[in-house]
């Protein structure tokens, strides 16, 4: 039987920058090997941070000069993919036997990507997946994928793939994962809602598959000296809830709240096909006479330069 053991690494961005936050990544390297988990998933953003609640000093119609300082910072902290913290999280997966997903914010020229990488012991860093749609007025800071990073990995625990948070709500990309035949679900998140949970529990029941949620945590803003307006001071900014969820909904592991740790669950693939007897959403329960959708997975480029 293809059983394997799979967990959510709930952790949250270093106030102190991407180093502090990649050194604390690395001090659960012994928790991880002894786990026996052959997949690990982290947060979104969690190297590169997520910036709750500021303003970058934005107001409709214009810009406060104090803002394009504040992205300037935020800039200097993300990551360049590859880059010397993507080569030592692929050392790390090497170490620990175990394939990784997670979450960073990825600079690219001068545009920033909500962005989930890909590693496997084997090979390192392996694919990347940009989100495609930021939420809200995420859009003021990051740019927004394309349909060339919708990878579905190979891995020894199964076909993985990932959608960063809000992406989970969308049908289509949905649709197009499962097309891909995607097994283990990995859905890095800063989203702390009892909402979320019930999302995560319909998107395993839907495609029939198994999902992994991680999520930030983070203290209150208190406990971080800062501000947020209209944010209760004491009550935490991001609040975990990560969790593991079987293909017919059921949950196997967490959600773990306010502190952070591994969350670990024991899986078996063999179960998907059981689960998709009586509904494969894109196979036997599809109706492509009436419904299809078209997925274009070129990349996309602003200018094409040819030579003769």
């Amino acid at each position: 039987m293809p059983k394997s053991t799979v967990a959510a690494l709930q952790i949250g961005a270093s106030p102190q920058g991407k180093a502090a936050t990649l050194q604390h990544i690395l001090s659960f390297e012994d928790q991880i090997r002894a786990s026996g988990a052959s997949l690990v998933v982290m947060p979104e953003a969690l190297l590169g941070g997520y910036p709750k609640g500021e303003t970058f000093g934005t107001r409709l119609g214009y810009r406060l000069p104090e803002g394009r300082e504040v992205f300037a910072r935020y800039f200097e902290n993300a990551i360049d993919v590859p880059g010397p913290e993507t080569d030592a999280l692929a050392e790390l997966s090497s170490r620990c036997n175990a394939s990784i997903v997670m979450g960073v914010i990825e600079r690219s020229g001068s545009t920033l990507y909500c962005t989930a990488l890909f590693f496997t012991p084997d090979d390192g860093l392996v694919a990347k997946h940009r989100k495609l749609m930021p939420t809200g007025t995420e859009r003021l800071i990051w740019g927004q994928g394309d349909g060339s990073t919708l990878p579905a990995v190979e891995t020894k625990t199964g076909v993985v793939g990932a959608a960063i948070c809000w992406e989970n709500h969308m049908p289509l990309l949905r649709t197009a994962m499962y097309a891909k035949g995607v097994q283990i679900w990995c859905a890095p998140t800063v989203d702390e809602r009892d909402i979320w949970q019930c999302s995560m529990r319909h998107i395993a029941h839907e495609g029939r598959v198994f999902v992994i949620s991680a999520c930030q945590v983070q203290p209150s803003p208190a406990a971080l000296g800062i501000e947020v307006p209209g944010w209760d001071k004491d009550r935490p900014l991001i609040n975990g809830g990560s969790l593991i969820v079987g293909p017919l909904g059921e949950v196997l592991a967490g959600p773990l709240h306010g502190e952070t740790g591994l969350v670990v669950a024991e899986i078996d693939t063999d179960e998907i096909i059981r689960a998709r007897y009586d509904f494969d959403v894109t196979g036997h329960y599809s109706r492509p006479d009436v419904f299809s959708l078209s997925v274009d997975e070129r990349p996309k480029r602003t200018v094409a330069f040819t030579s003769s």
